[in-house]
């Protein structure tokens, strides 16, 4: 590390300093080309001495956060102290790259902060792409997060719901990246066009949408933050998941457990007391809850059937020729709404080869009329052909 520093143009009595050693101590390193080795009278090997070259391989691969390493210690053995761990990694940080942005607090309630996170994990046995929302009360530091399949327009609106409901409140904004799913455009006068059903939701749960400037990440730096924590943390610790619903679960677990009881570096509170100061100033939950489904147009086939994602799936048989709307929840459930916003039919989303869903109600007015107009003929014809 210090050969690195030296490299960098670092001065001898700067490393000293950032190493808490004399400047002697750090020539003489220099000059031998190695770190010290111990010498008769010096106090008995550091429980950490076996480890060490486990938590260099864990920084070089960019883990820095030192309650993961020392779980990954303790499954190893380790039956040492988490200071020893948190003193050795402390001066080696010098050397992680960091950017300096200035930091500005927001009023309890006032803002929450969404941004999505991707990484590369195991799901039921498969190297799956994972998408995680991470949405942070920027006041408490408080935050939840959720995985998914995709972070469509959709899928963001029901991870910033699912934060609402999270915290039981929701606060005054909720500031966004520029994504398509929030933010159609920015406009030279500085107005921006946000996307019409983040609107709604906006009106639905009384929070007013905000935007970042473009090319300006660094104003919702905290949410930054915390996926980049999900990622060190969460995921380093956990790194296979028997499905989605095996790792929503847990994140929750680990929420409840680690990200809410931590002390953050800047506040210095207890992130889950803080909290319960903020949350009083958050507004109620708003019923029913905005529906993240997906909606699309659909005109009824003359055998009262709609075409959707593959299949086909019955109406009522009074609807033929006419358009509906169809409503796909992220769950997989299919509505059905006629024009007088009526729902007509209820399915479960299938695959092709499971065959077309019926419901058996809907075709009994076109069975009564085919019953009606069938011609009954005496069976003596079929008696002269033979």
């Amino acid at each position: 590390m210090i050969q690195n520093r030296i490299n960098e143009g670092a001065f001898v009595k700067d490393i000293a300093a950032e190493l808490n050693v004399s400047p002697k101590t750090v020539s003489r390193a220099l000059k031998r080309g190695s770190a010290p080795t111990g010498k008769p009278g010096r106090p008995a090997a550091s429980k950490l001495d076996p480890f060490k070259p486990r938590i260099d391989e864990l920084l070089a691969r960019n883990v820095w956060n030192a309650h993961v390493i020392l779980r990954e210690l303790q499954a190893a053995g380790y039956k040492g102290s988490y200071t020893i761990v948190r003193d050795y990694i402390k001066p080696k940080r010098v050397l992680r790259p960091s950017k300096a942005t200035v930091r500005f607090e927001t009023d309890p309630g006032r803002q929450l902060q969404s941004d999505w996170g991707e990484l590369m994990t195991v799901v039921g046995g498969v190297r799956t792409k994972a998408y995680f929302c991470v949405n942070e009360l920027t006041h408490s530091r408080r935050f939840h997060v959720w995985a998914a399949t995709s972070l469509d327009a959709n899928h963001t609106y029901e991870a910033i719901i699912r934060a609402f409901e999270h915290f039981d409140g929701v606060p005054m904004e909720v500031l966004v990246d520029n994504q398509k799913a929030a933010v159609i455009s920015h406009g030279k006068d500085g107005n921006i066009r946000f996307n019409q059903r983040f609107i709604d939701m906006g009106e639905h749960y009384g929070f007013t949408p905000k935007a970042c400037k473009p090319a300006r990440p660094q104003t919702k730096g905290k949410v930054e933050r915390m996926v980049r924590y999900v990622k060190e943390n969460f995921f380093v610790r956990y790194q296979a998941f028997d499905s989605f619903e095996d790792l929503n679960q847990r994140l929750h677990v680990w929420l409840t457990t680690e990200a809410d009881v931590r002390v953050h570096g800047t506040t210095g509170q207890v992130v889950s007391d803080a909290f319960r100061t903020e949350q009083a100033f958050l507004h109620p939950l708003r019923q029913p809850r905005f529906d993240t489904a997906y909606i699309e147009p659909r005109r009824v086939s003359w055998d009262a059937y709609i075409d959707v994602k593959g299949n086909r799936y019955s109406v009522p048989a009074h609807l033929v020729g006419q358009t509906v709307r169809v409503y796909i929840s992220l769950e997989g459930d299919l509505r059905v709404a006629d024009s007088h916003d009526q729902w007509v039919a209820y399915h479960r989303l299938r695959p092709k080869a499971a065959g077309w869903a019926t419901d058996s109600s809907h075709h009994k007015p076109l069975w009564e009329k085919v019953v009606g107009k069938v011609e009954r003929r005496d069976l003596s014809v079929y008696e002269e052909v033979l």
